[in-house]
């Protein structure tokens, strides 16, 4: 049996330079769950964990059925309720963000009901039914490589800033970031993490 690995079938999306560009981005399908708080909390932790479970009971279903998959990377999109704001400057404990994982466009709603209500037996997160499944949609997009610890970000977002403001494109939406290291288990110096601005001229 044939395992769809995502971050290989659609490698454009999870791919980006040290440079930064323009691109096209598909819609896709998510699971997907909203927070509140800072990511170094536990609330974002125990976020994580109920959507990394609800994938897995996904994919065991899905594996059993004949349909592997390897569960993708965790992305995040993060916004301020003031619009009006600089963001960076906005304390951590007030962001809003939405975690979610890429899902194969053959998952179901039904199969990801079942897996909510399979997994509520096994895990006590409370975090459990706040996971939902959603298509998000794609379009134009400006984004860069960042290497390196998160805090070191606003250089890269100062880059991007830039490069929409020479081409007069407007950025719209969340802020969106793509981890493709593991920042739980990476050391700050070598994460790789893909940021990415929803654009319109």
């Amino acid at each position: 049996m044939e395992k769809l690995d995502l971050t290989k079938a659609y490698k454009s999306y999870y791919t980006a330079g040290r440079a930064v560009e323009l691109v096209n981005i598909e819609d896709a399908l998510f699971l997907a769950i909203p927070g509140k708080g800072d990511p170094d909390g536990p609330a974002f932790a125990l976020d994580v964990e109920a959507l990394y479970t609800i994938a897995y009971a996904i994919k065991f279903a899905k594996k059993a059925a004949g349909q592997d998959f390897v569960v993708s990377k965790l992305e995040g999109y993060w916004w301020v309720d003031d619009t009006e704001a600089d963001p960076l400057k906005v304390p951590r404990h007030l962001w809003n963000y939405e975690l979610v994982l890429r899902l194969p466009d053959f998952v179901t709603h039904q199969q990801f009901v079942q897996a909510v209500i399979a997994t509520e037996k096994k895990k006590s997160n409370p975090r459990l039914r706040a996971v939902d499944l959603k298509q998000i949609e794609g379009g134009m997009a400006v984004q860069i490589m960042h290497h390196g610890p998160f805090s070191e970000e606003p250089a890269s977002l100062q880059l991007m800033d830039a490069f929409m403001r020479s081409r007069h494109l407007k950025f719209y939406g969340r802020h969106h970031e793509i981890y493709l290291s593991d920042f739980r288990k990476t050391e700050p110096a070598r994460l790789k993490t893909i940021l990415r601005h929803s654009v319109r001229p």
